[in-house]
């Protein structure tokens, strides 16, 4: 039995930096600063005021999270998290999923109702998307049950293919299919 707190997950595909939602959620560098990837398109979309907001964070460690506005992107806020450097190391896994939880936390303290997250550490950081899928979805399921006003949760994938990986990915975690 699919649990009802799965019609809260949507998985879709296009630019997380024109989606209408209380927050999305940065794969940013340890800087804050900008950068490539979906860090730069979220730093490029929001305007300088968001660059500005981030200087004054010094930095953020992997597997953490911090809040700023969201400037002239349609969402309120961003939430950016360091995701880790794909090594094929125990910790790999574990880092991810505070990258998750801790985007997510800070969505349940501000009351947030619609959170959008990237392929965290996909890119340039060399996560294998089919595990970096099962993080992202199971910490997110986890954690559902437990935040009601947390209605909507985006996940936005930057291909078709990604796209389909993580559908796949919560079919087979909702159904218990290997």
């Amino acid at each position: 039995m699919i649990p009802n707190f799965a019609s809260r997950i949507h998985i879709v595909q296009g630019d997380i930096t024109a989606f209408d939602v209380d927050a999305i959620v940065n794969a940013a560098n340890s800087s804050l600063l900008g950068g490539g990837g979906v860090d730069g398109a979220i730093h490029r979309a929001a305007g300088p005021d968001l660059l500005a907001e981030c200087r004054t964070l010094n930095g953020c460690p992997t597997g953490e999270a911090k809040l700023t506005r969201g400037y002239h992107l349609p969402a309120k806020y961003v939430i950016h998290t360091v995701g880790p450097m794909y090594r094929g190391q125990p910790e790999d896994p574990r880092m991810l999923r505070r990258c998750y939880q801790n985007s997510l936390n800070i969505a349940i303290q501000k009351e947030l109702s619609s959170i959008a997250f990237p392929a965290i550490s996909c890119g340039v950081y060399g996560y294998p998307l089919v595990q970096a899928a099962e993080i992202a979805l199971q910490t997110t399921i986890h954690t559902l049950p437990n935040a009601p006003q947390l209605q909507s949760v985006l996940f936005v994938l930057f291909s078709q293919a990604d796209q389909t990986v993580y559908m796949r990915t919560l079919n087979r975690i909702l159904t218990g299919s290997v």
